[in-house]
Order: C-alpha cells, then sequence, then structure tokens
C-alpha cells in the first residue's frame, strides 16, 4: 500500500485530505509542523508527502529543501491557501512535484497524486533496469578473488545512489579507477567526472582550485576561473588524497558539502552547486583525526560509504590474471607481437612481495617486454622484477 505524509498545521486541513486519500486506499500520515515532518521522512518509507508552504517555525519552501537532502527522489507537491503563479513557479524550480492551491480540488489533487506516485514508479523501475544492464557490463576492474569482488558488490550497491563514498587503500591499488566505475554506473554518468589531487596542489591554491577566483581577486587572476565545484555540479567530484588537504581548506570544503553553496575567492555571490563527491585517501583518517590533521566532522560527511581496496599480496590469487591483461593490454598499445610467458614467470611473479601494487605489477610487465626476445621467462622475471 502507497503511504503519503501530509504536512500542515491547519488540522482541518490535514483531516479532509486524509479522508480523501484514504478513501483511495492510500496509507496516510501526518505532521503538524516542518520540523515533525522531516523526522517521520528520515524514518519512514514514503511515496509522496503534501506539504503547506505557509507554516510558523520552518516554512515549505525550506521544508522542500531539507526533504530533497534526505531523499531526492521523493516527490513533494506544496499546498497553499496564499498562493500566486510566482509562489508556484518557485516551488516548482526548488524541486517540488507540483503546486495545488487551497481549498484543493477534488479531481486535480487525485490526479496529481497518481501522477506523481506513477513518476516515483517509473525512476525506481528504471534505476532497476540500469543496474541490471551495468552488472552485464564487464568490469575494467581486473579480478575474481574474494576481495575484489566485495569491492565490485559494493560498486553496484552504491553507485545508483548519490551517497559520499570514500575510497581507502594503499597507493598503486586502483582507488581512481574504483571512483571512475561508481561515476559510471550512476545516474550521473552523462556528467562530468571532475578529479582534483589533493596532494599535488599548494594550500595556498587549493581554495582557488576547488571553488574557483574573480577576476582580479589576487595578483595573478587576470580572468574568471570556474572551480572544480562547479565543473562537476551534476556529475561526481573525485577528491584524490584528500588525507592530505590543509585544516583550512577542509573547514571550506565542509561548509561547501553543508550547504551546497560555494563562493568564488574575490566574490560575494553564493552559488548553488551538487556534485556527488567520491574521496580517496592511503591514510588511516581516524588517526589524522585523533592526531589533529584531519576534521571528523569533514571525516563523518565524506564517509558515508566506505569501501577499501586490497592491496595486490592480499589478493595473490589475482596476480596471474592482471599480469595477463597488462601484457595483452601493452602490447596492442604498442602494436607489439604478444610474446610467450610460461606458468613459471606467472607463478615466480606471483610469489613477489608487491608493495608498489597494481601499478608496479603494470610497470614490471612493461618493462619484461622491452627486454624479452620471443618469450618471458621465469629467469628473466627473476633478473627485472
Amino acid at each position: 500500500m502507497s503511504k503519503v505524509l501530509i504536512i500542515d498545521d491547519e488540522r482541518p486541513i490535514r483531516s479532509t485530505l486524509r479522508d480523501i486519500l484514504e478513501y483511495e486506499k492510500l496509507k496516510v500520515e501526518e505532521a503538524e509542523n516542518g520540523k515533525q515532518g522531516l523526522e517521520s521522512i528520515e524514518k519512514n518509507d514514503f511515496d509522496l508527502v503534501l506539504c503547506d508552504i505557509k507554516m510558523p517555525g520552518m516554512d515549505g519552501m525550506e521544508v522542500l529543501k531539507k526533504i530533497q537532502d534526505i531523499n531526492p527522489e521523493l516527490p513533494v507537491v506544496m499546498i497553499s491557501g496564499h498562493g500566486t503563479i510566482e509562489t508556484a513557479v518557485e516551488a516548482i524550480k526548488s524541486g517540488a512535484y507540483d503546486y495545488i492551491a487551497k481549498p484543493p480540488d477534488l479531481n486535480r489533487l487525485l490526479v496529481t497524486v497518481r501522477n506523481a506516485m506513477e513518476r516515483k514508479d517509473l525512476v525506481k523501475e528504471t534505476r532497476t533496469l540500469r543496474k541490471k544492464i551495468s552488472k552485464d557490463n564487464s568490469s575494467p576492474i581486473i579480478g575474481s578473488s574474494p576481495e575484489i569482488l566485495e569491492v565490485k558488490s559494493m560498486i553496484e550497491k552504491v553507485a545508483p545512489t548519490d551517497a559520499r563514498v570514500l575510497i581507502t587503500g594503499p597507493n598503486g591499488v586502483g582507488k581512481e579507477l574504483v571512483a571512475q566505475q561508481i561515476h559510471q554506473k550512476s545516474d550521473r554518468k552523462k556528467a562530468p567526472f571532475i578529479e582534483v589531487n589533493c596532494a599535488a596542489i599548494p594550500s595556498e591554491l587549493i581554495e582557488s582550485e576547488l571553488f574557483g577566483h574573480e577576476k582580479g581577486s589576487f595578483t595573478s587572476a587576470i580572468k574568471q576561473r570556474i572551480g572544480k565545484f562547479e565543473q562537476a555540479s551534476g556529475g561526481t567530484l573525485f577528491l584524490d588524497e584528500i588525507g592530505d588537504m590543509s585544516l583550512s581548506a577542509q573547514a571550506k570544503v565542509l561548509r561547501a558539502l553543508q550547504e551546497n553553496k560555494i563562493v568564488r575567492v574575490g566574490g560575494e555571490k553564493e552559488i548553488s552547486v551538487s556534485p556527488r563527491i567520491v574521496a580517496a585517501t592511503n591514510k588511516d583518517l581516524p588517526r589524522e583525526i585523533a592526531e589533529g590533521r584531519f576534521r571528523e566532522d569533514l571525516y563523518h560527511r565524506i564517509s558515508v560509504i566506505r569501501i577499501e581496496v586490497p592491496a595486490l599480496n592480499e589478493r595473490r590469487e589475482d596476480i596471474k590474471t592482471l599480469a595477463r591483461h597488462f601484457l595483452e593490454q601493452i602490447t596492442r598499445e604498442n602494436g607489439q607481437a604478444k610474446p610467450d610467458m610460461d606458468e613459471a614467470s606467472l607463478k615466480a611473479l606471483e610469489s613477489h612481495n608487491w608493495s608498489g601494487n597494481i601499478r608496479e605489477l603494470r610497470n614490471t610487465i612493461e618493462r619484461l617486454l622491452i627486454m624479452s626476445d620471443d618469450a618471458i621467462t621465469k629467469d628473466l622475471v627473476e633478473k627485472y622484477i
């Protein structure tokens, strides 16, 4: 049975709407103010919300914004007895499914309710189909060990959502590839995937890089610059090596994530942004927090979902598959014949300590290809590994 929440400070209106909706075999819950309504939404799975615009305390437009933060797919129909065309347009622009004036016309109300819930079902069905299709596509993440299968499973689960993801693991394990897969399997895949290497940007430039700057805001600002948050709006912003970001930059990123708004350096206007945040680090962030080098509040903001990418030494059964994959890839890129690689040479690779992880393995395969004649042998591996 579909479930509807009515948020309105007027009891007679709530009762009237309840009677109409229950007659249509819908389950109805009520809230007499915005705070109560938001608490219900956090605890329950509703199919539709009917929300009054004019309410004491928190008004309906503010409630609408907070509902979108909690569940952006939940359709919200705004209702008001003091409405104008301007109010209706503002509500729709702010993300409402529709707008109905009080007292509600029975036929219009029922048509709107049915259409809103049908749209929600269609969105859910489309997401399910996309997820099914994405599972059928081959993944560029190579391997079949239990550890890497768990990573692939996590990607499938989290990609269709807008949840923020923190990817952890040592250098060279492929954290960027995981981030790219999350983007490619999401509803945002047609929008930009923007990467920022937080470790490579000097602390004095990170704010300009992330939020942009206005012309003349500092000595070398000869023209306006659009920051990464704006570039990634509607898409995915990948904050690589976020553990190396300065505390001052962390504070500004936290504010941007809290408010979904940024201000360019040297500017005054607030700019709304909506990137999905995927972050990665090779550092132990809880330890960084304990030692005062990382903000705990930012950690909780970016780590709704955590994906741990295993070191290559923890998934040795994938080494042979990866070696063959890199052998095929590099020879194809270079237009050269693929040399033989016997089982003994693969065993030698499998037993090596891969402190540099997948990046080291690929470099090793490339080096062996350069140094080999017609075949890659165990002796060659032991000499150049």
